[in-house]
């Protein structure tokens, strides 16, 4: 059984649809990361969750209940649940103060509070700022802080609304070390939105594509960003390489793809005559100075456009008759001595040819 689901969410804002017909199901000890552009509803369907606003339509469920509908049950599923915003919310008071209202609000006895705060306060790396004003904190130490006051009570779900936004590298590491914490160590589970596709890719054990009020797609985050459902998705998650083509052929689920007169082999059910799109990472394409035999069914001589490095990777834009993006480390470009207008060979397996519609 899942611990949270929705079925069939829609939510208006005026005569603005905002949500259309969104199904979720979380498991127990998950995160879940929903990404999308800006506008999408990552936050309203955050919001939704946690039951601070009720949806135009649908249902939502917490451990198979139905807590759509009954007030009664959406204030007791309420208290297994936090949400921390993009912006956290820090009390006029001391951060000891800010953690402790939870406690204070379920009638937890002194001892029992003041427990309860050192430890968090140490969970998160402010042992001694106990004292200080909350509103005085940085931006990175004020999200501990609201970290720290929506964990106090070990809510069974965590929902973040952008929690590294605007933060600096370092305090985005202690937030996300927070997080992958918090649900190892008290088995949370965690529902995210994020605008950073990196992030969720090193926290999330499935993500979704949210785009314009729905659910594109969800899997785990080597479906997504290798396995992109349609072009809306592959476009948003960064798939440079995307080739358009004509199937000129299916045998047996190995498809042979014309690009103005060129032929690249993928596998897919696609029949022949249907136009489609070829998603290829980058990092998926080796390079050599020579034609080699190999397993990669796709091998392509190809000039050299443009290299620029970033850190220890190095980025080849090239030319075989379609332009192509490969990514290899920075050492082996220099090794094989790569530099503009030098001849390669461009390869990729059949597999790694990703074939959309469209």
């Amino acid at each position: 059984m899942f611990l949270l689901e929705v079925a069939n969410l829609h939510q208006k804002y005026g005569k603005k649809e905002v949500l259309k017909g969104v199904d979720l199901s979380v498991e127990k000890g998950e995160v879940l990361a929903l990404i999308g552009p800006t506008g999408a509803g990552k936050t309203t369907v955050l919001r939704i969750l946690d039951l601070l606003d009720a949806p135009a339509a649908g249902k939502i469920y917490f451990a198979g209940k139905d807590v759509t509908r009954y007030q009664r049950l959406r204030l007791e599923t309420r208290r297994r649940m936090a949400l921390v915003f993009q912006k956290p919310v820090a009390f006029k008071a001391s951060v000891y103060d800010n953690i402790a209202y939870a406690l204070k609000v379920r009638g937890h006895n002194g001892s029992d509070i003041s427990a309860k705060v050192s430890s968090m306060l140490n969970t998160v790396d402010l042992a001694d700022y106990g004292n200080r004003n909350a509103q005085t904190l940085s931006g990175g130490e004020a999200q501990r802080v609201a970290l720290a006051r929506a964990m106090i009570t070990q809510p069974e779900v965590l929902l973040l609304d952008e929690p590294t936004a605007n933060l600096d590298p370092l305090s985005t590491s202690m937030i996300e070390n927070l997080i992958q914490r918090f649900n190892r160590e008290y088995e949370t589970t965690i529902i995210m939105a994020t605008h950073d596709m990196a992030q969720g890719q090193r926290l999330a054990h499935r993500i979704g594509v949210l785009m314009n009020g729905e659910l594109m797609q969800i899997g785990k985050p080597e479906e997504i960003f290798a396995r992109p459902r349609n072009m809306k998705v592959a476009q948003f998650v960064g798939v440079e390489n995307i080739i358009k083509g004509t199937i000129s052929s299916n045998d047996g689920g190995v498809v042979s793809v014309d690009v103005d007169g060129k032929t690249i082999e993928g596998i897919s059910d696609y029949h022949a005559g249907e136009e489609v799109s070829v998603c290829i990472r980058p990092e998926d394409i080796t390079l050599a100075l020579s034609k080699t035999s190999s397993s990669a069914r796709n091998s392509f001589p190809a000039e050299i456009k443009l290299i620029a490095s970033s850190g220890a990777l190095a980025r080849v834009e090239l030319g075989c008759g379609f332009p192509l993006v490969a990514l290899l480390t920075r050492r082996s470009a220099q090794e094989m001595g790569l530099e503009v207008g030098k001849d390669v060979y461009a390869s990729f397996k059949a597999t790694a040819a990703h074939i959309i519609k469209g």
